[in-house]
């Protein structure tokens, strides 16, 4: 009798690819020497998914994707930009990055970490698809350089788990 060849797909459903993504995004992140910070509710009424603190007070908002069908019908992260320094897409490996705008930054993460695989485009490169002018002062709180450290200091107990 033949053996039958056995072979083996993870897939995981919506919740868990974006929990995952999520977590490899928090600890790229703290790698970069940034503070994380999860679900963060914007002026605008929107909540990101990750944003991140960084030493000199720029502000970092990475939109987590679980999938092509979450991109499609999720447009609210064209509304980040008036509030970071920088905005990045966090995909799963699996996830078809060329549907994707090319103006905002790249990050490739699962439970175990992430990767910065595209730069953000700046500003000033030309035209741009996406939430990413870049924070004007007046959209910066004025007291974040005070503000961040601080968070700096509580956040990592916070992420042990991660």
């Amino acid at each position: 009798m033949a053996a039958a060849a056995l072979h083996l797909e993870l897939v995981f459903s919506r919740p868990e690819t974006t929990l995952s993504v999520t977590r490899g995004a928090a600890r790229l992140m703290l790698d970069l020497g940034y503070a994380p910070l999860l679900e963060v509710g914007l002026p605008n009424g929107r909540r990101a998914d990750v944003m991140a603190l960084g030493p000199r007070g720029d502000v970092v908002i990475c939109e987590v994707k679980s999938g092509v069908d979450d991109y499609r019908v999720d447009r609210k992260w064209q509304e980040y930009g008036p509030f970071c320094d920088a905005f990045y897409f966090a995909v799963a490996p699996e996830f078809p990055q060329e549907i994707l705008p090319q103006a905002p930054g790249l990050i490739v993460a699962d439970g175990f970490g992430g990767a910065v695989v595209r730069e953000r485009r700046p500003p000033c490169a030309g035209p741009t698809q996406g939430p990413d002018p870049g924070l004007r002062p007046s959209g910066r709180p004025a007291d974040l350089p005070r503000r961040t450290p601080l968070v700096s200091r509580k956040i990592p107990g916070r992420f042990n788990g991660f």
